[in-house]
């Protein structure tokens, strides 16, 4: 195949599905990540899409939402740190909500061995895989099934959270930025996780790095109502993950960083895409922030895996955590 005929097809792929893997497209163009990545780099220097790492997606800021085939193809590596690394902020006997997506998934299957846990959702995938686990209890909101993220929408699905009261909702979401917070492109996904938000006392939201500074159509939650964000290590070049990390950080938003200099994330039993929940003794809670835009200089302190979950640091060692994230 010459290299025009590869690059129309990589386009149409895009532009179906709003967002395809290298992976995927050096398997149906034939041919290997590298090209691939030159043709993504070609058509994205033409203004016709956007570079994400490990995939392309659909040019501009707001970009469409791209079906569960496409989501599981993408940044899978980053999904299973950041779900290893959250699990360690479950504890026993909670009640939490989880809702949609393929990293709460991940962190599903990393639930299933927590004793007494309590798990609300209205993802059916969730709740798959946490079929099994005789120790959890799983329920399911009402709702309409939207068959392309397989997940409960709806008024039904809004009326069930009425009145519920947990601890913790554990969120993703298409884009997180500081200005705008967690955000999705589908008005019903976006209703549900708004009524997911407002029945928990603490939000957490769970986003890989090619999500850091993407602005989606619906916002689903503010960043003042977001406690903490697990997410992965930014690429050295990534100049715009770690600005938007940072900005996070100083609205006082907690940062949990997987696979970080130092990192635990990844290192529960069972290994990546196991069941096993990460060893709960090297966890280290980060006191939750007062009111987020009255601390006078933001208040934020952006910490890695290694300074939120093994130790307390100090304000030393996280300076030099932000000041490295920034040179990069």
């Amino acid at each position: 195949m010459f290299a025009a005929e590869r690059r129309q097809l990589i386009l149409e792929m895009v532009r179906a599905n709003g967002a395809v893997s290298l992976r995927e497209l050096a398997r149906v163009v034939q041919t290997s990540e590298v090209t691939v990545r030159r043709d993504v780099r070609a058509l994205e220097a033409e203004g016709l899409l956007d570079r994400r790492h490990g995939g392309a997606v659909l040019p501009g800021g707001f970009t469409r939402e791209s079906g569960f085939p496409q989501k599981s193809h993408l940044a899978t590596a980053e999904k299973t740190a950041i779900a290893d690394l959250a699990a360690n902020f479950v504890e026993e006997g909670e009640a939490i909500v989880v809702g949609a997506g393929t990293t709460t998934q991940e962190l599903a299957r990393r639930l299933a061995r927590v004793p007494g846990l309590t798990v609300v959702t209205n993802s059916l995938l969730v709740a798959q895989a946490l079929a099994h686990a005789n120790r959890v209890e799983v329920v399911m909101t009402g709702g309409t099934l939207r068959g392309s993220n397989y997940a409960l929408v709806g008024s039904g699905a809004e009326q069930s959270l009425h009145g519920l009261r947990v601890s913790r909702a554990f969120l993703s979401g298409a884009g997180l930025t500081a200005e705008r917070g967690l955000s999705t492109s589908n008005m019903l996904s976006a209703s549900v996780d708004r009524a997911l938000v407002q029945a928990a006392a603490e939000v957490v939201v769970l986003a890989d790095h090619t999500k850091l500074g993407t602005d989606t159509m619906f916002q689903t939650v503010p960043t003042d109502l977001i406690t903490r964000l697990v997410t992965d290590e930014p690429p050295a070049h990534d100049d715009r993950a770690a600005t938007e990390l940072q900005a996070l950080a100083d609205q006082g938003v907690q940062i949990a960083v997987a696979g970080g200099q130092g990192g635990s994330a990844g290192s529960g039993a069972g290994g990546p895409g196991g069941d096993a929940v990460p060893a709960r003794q090297q966890r280290r809670d980060v006191p939750v922030p007062g009111p987020r835009r009255q601390v006078p200089g933001g208040g934020g302190q952006l910490r890695s895996a290694s300074a939120s979950m093994l130790g307390e640091q100090g304000p030393g060692a996280e300076r030099a955590r932000v000041a490295d994230l920034r040179r990069r």
